[in-house]
């Protein structure tokens, strides 16, 4: 038996005994956030829902194919993938899909689903059932605010044969992140300030990176996609409201083509509302998906379910924008380099991820009592994605040139290894290199304006609304339009375009050279993080858009 754990119920080989892997795992498998409060052990009979994510071959050809699909020097620039010869590149071996079918059989196990690629398996048990399958799983109930959540906090493992065949098995550890609050506004001061048109609007962000009103969508085949999580949903009303009050001089649509998974009820989240608000109109006139995972299943991980669903859908937006991420260190390496390769996939298939960067700067992890580091976010840190940074205008009543955002995520993986397409990086003054890792992952990738947005939530117009979630969505509607444009004069989608973007080395970007961002609050660098500084720099990463240059820069 193979004896291993983390909060993500990753299976670990190890060349240790049973009591050693026991010492080296025992806080962290037993570690469950603040936040989430213990309701009770579970009866036998209730039902657990697991991901089994499945060995897949060949990720290191997929790998260097998705590299020459996205750089520009090469001739298989743009050849990108269907769904089907992704699949039949990464499909598990047949011994795999043997293994794991026999062992989940020979438990009783039946409802199980799969997807196009084969390489996850979803399946439905007993709580019984999961926990003699997984030995050393103990199910408890927890509860966070109004939602309810089944997890083990308890080492467990699997027999070595069964091991070799997998990477992970989802919804046993892992804790969701709690959703970050976005609006600097508060009650009191609503009705107050809805006096005052001051602050971030449609017509605010296509002024600044120079969109004029013929710059919408037209290509029939485009589409661009939102993804929420943990009970965020947007309202309809509130999408046609925000359209009515701030979209006025250039067309655009006033509602989502498509929501892929369940709306649910109540309140609609102002992360969600702004997503939405601000992806269709910078992506003006673009056809856009909403794909809403809220997890309403105990045991579901609404992250991980979205990028099973990804594997099952031939057909998809061309551009996905995520404001979502946790802290590196929560998360195993298994978890992320698995995750990684579903973010190849998608590149392959010539989608666009866009991440954000993250809200808290540097962030700041304490190590001791005399040692802190930062603390870098994924998937933000991920090298298959590109990251958006933010930043706020330097006269917060003007349109004029971009400084930092202070919260704006930013900083060097600890995990992941820097990739090719970062190796000439000019690099600003940087704090001491014990706070962090010089040879990681760089991010962001480029950044947008974060700060002081309206949106339009529960038929409220809301001012003070900043984050990088709302960044993201505009870089995402502007790289849509260049699409448009792409498809247009028969080119292919972008996909994944940080080997491009790097590049350019700045062209068709706005350079941003001012501000710091937070970290830790040490004498050693007194919260101040990574500055802003001339080319690419780890807050701002190369500047933020300005369109009709960047178009130019991306049209062949």
């Amino acid at each position: 038996m193979i004896s291993g754990c983390n909060i993500f119920g990753d299976i670990k080989r190890g060349e240790m005994s049973q009591k050693s892997a026991l010492g080296k795992c025992y806080s962290q498998c037993f570690s469950v956030p603040e936040d989430w409060i213990l309701v009770e052990r579970v009866g036998p009979l209730e039902e657990v829902e697991l991901t089994f994510a499945l060995k897949q071959q060949n990720v290191n050809q997929m790998e260097e194919l998705l590299k020459l699909v996205s750089d520009p020097d090469s001739h298989q620039y743009g050849k990108h993938l269907s769904l089907e010869e992704v699949a039949a590149l990464v499909r598990p071996s047949q011994l795999t899909e043997k293994v794991m079918q026999n062992w989940l059989q020979s438990h009783g196990v039946k409802n199980c689903h799969t997807v196009v690629t084969q390489d996850f398996l979803q399946c439905v048990m007993t709580v019984q059932v999961a926990e003699t399958l997984l030995p050393g799983t103990k199910f408890h109930r927890y509860r966070r605010d109004s939602h309810t959540l089944l997890r083990s906090t308890s080492l467990y493992s699997v027999h070595e044969d069964v091991h070799q065949h997998l990477d992970f098995v989802g919804g046993v550890h892992r804790f969701p992140p709690k959703g970050k609050d976005i609006s600097k506004g508060w009650e009191g001061a609503r009705q107050s300030a809805l006096g005052y048109h001051l602050g971030v609007t449609p017509s605010v962000i296509r002024s600044r990176y120079n969109l004029t009103a013929k710059d919408v969508g037209t290509a029939t085949n485009n589409s661009q996609a939102v993804a929420q999580f943990l009970e965020q949903y947007y309202h309809p009303a509130d999408l046609a409201e925000f359209m009515s009050l701030f979209a006025g001089g250039f067309t655009h649509m006033s509602a989502v083509e498509r929501v892929v998974g369940t709306q649910g009820g109540g309140k609609a989240g102002i992360e969600a509302s702004l997503d939405v608000e601000y992806i269709m109109s910078s992506g003006a006139n673009i056809s856009t998906w909403v794909f809403t995972n809220p997890g309403r299943h105990e045991s579901q991980e609404p992250f991980l379910q979205w990028m099973v669903l990804l594997s099952n859908m031939s057909a998809v937006p061309w551009v996905h924008t995520i404001s979502y991420g946790d802290d590196e260190d929560s998360l195993s390496d298994a978890y992320m380099n698995r995750i990684n390769t579903e973010f190849m996939k998608a590149g392959l298939r010539g989608i666009s991820m866009l991440f954000a960067s993250g809200d808290s700067g540097a962030g700041c992890r304490h190590l001791t009592k005399e040692r802190n580091t930062f603390r870098p976010s994924f998937p933000a840190s991920s090298p298959y994605v590109t990251t958006v940074g933010g930043t706020s205008f330097k006269n917060p009543f003007k349109l004029t040139y971009e400084v930092t955002d202070y919260i704006s995520g930013g900083g060097f993986s600890n995990v992941f290894a820097r990739p090719g397409y970062q190796v000439k990086l000019h690099e600003s003054p940087l704090p001491p290199q014990t706070y962090f890792n010089i040879t990681g992952r760089a991010y962001p990738d480029l950044a947008a304006l974060s700060d002081n947005y309206w949106v339009v939530t529960n038929r409220v117009p809301i001012p003070w609304v900043s984050g990088t979630s709302a960044s993201t969505p505009v870089v995402g509607g502007i790289l849509s339009l260049i699409n448009d444009q792409r498809f247009l004069k028969g080119l292919p989608s972008l996909g994944f375009i940080n080997p491009r973007l790097y590049k350019l080395q700045g062209k068709g970007l706005y350079d941003v050279t001012e501000g710091c961002h937070l970290s830790c609050l040490d004498d050693k660098v007194e919260g101040k993080g990574f500055c802003a500084s001339p080319s690419w720099d780890p807050v701002t990463g190369w500047g933020t858009p300005n369109y009709p240059a960047l178009l130019k820069a991306l049209m062949d």
